[in-house]
């Protein structure tokens, strides 16, 4: 029977099992504990796992199986999207205003609450002080319209959350990404979880073998810097 490893923040950072040792309910589960320093969470992002829970719970660390990820160059890009990018007067920046766009993400959604608790703004605000996490900023009208976030490692980017709020910002932060990832080296984008809206965009489902087998090929080199 397959169980969880409870992780101490006083181990080693790069102490995680196996990803083939994920649970197979609740689908991807593969540790708890630990803490979100910046040498323990690429500790993880090395080996394809990523830390997601929800506030009262302890950090949990995740590797699904099958893996939602998006090939740049398969970014579908609808006849309505390319509409909005040349006509809506929406201008996109990198790594302009990190901390805006998590807190955009963070914000409540509906009835729910956030998963981006304030440890997990902390620790990825650090990463991105350190050239590790990046972000795409959508205004319009020079007000912050919407974004995306995540981690770059290697040619591999690492999609953590996205919002949008004004219709259609969110795509257009995706777009901008893909557009500009030949130019940053960028081989895959990992979308974690699959989603009508990724589904949309072109993510596609991959075995969690052959993201291990992209991951050793394309997240091998650090890269820290801020993008322009």
């Amino acid at each position: 029977m397959k169980r969880i490893t409870w992780l101490s923040p006083a181990e080693d950072p790069d102490g995680f099992p196996d990803p083939e040792h994920a649970l197979d309910e609740p689908p991807g589960l593969l540790a708890a504990g630990g803490d979100l320093s910046p040498a323990r969470l690429l500790g993880a992002y090395r080996r394809g796992i990523f830390p997601w829970y929800s506030p009262g719970q302890p950090i949990l660390w995740w590797a699904p199986d099958p893996r939602e990820v998006l090939f740049p160059d398969r970014f579908r890009r609808s006849r309505s999207l390319s509409k909005a990018i040349r006509n809506r007067g929406f201008t996109v920046s990198f790594d302009s205003d990190f901390e805006a766009v998590i807190d955009g993400c963070a914000a409540p959604r509906g009835t729910g609450g956030t998963w981006i608790t304030r440890e997990m703004r902390a620790a990825y605000v650090t990463l991105h002080a350190l050239g590790h996490a990046h972000s795409i900023e959508v205004r319009r009208a020079g007000a912050l319209a919407g974004g995306c976030y995540g981690v770059a490692l290697g040619a591999l980017f690492f999609g953590e959350s996205m919002f949008s709020r004004e219709r259609d910002a969110s795509k257009v932060a995706l777009a901008a990404l893909a557009d500009s990832a030949p130019a940053r080296g960028i081989g895959l984008i990992d979308c974690q979880l699959a989603s009508p809206h990724l589904r949309s965009l072109g993510s596609e489902p991959l075995p969690r073998a052959q993201f291990m087998a992209l991951l050793g090929q394309l997240g091998t080199a650090e890269r820290p810097e801020h993008w322009t």
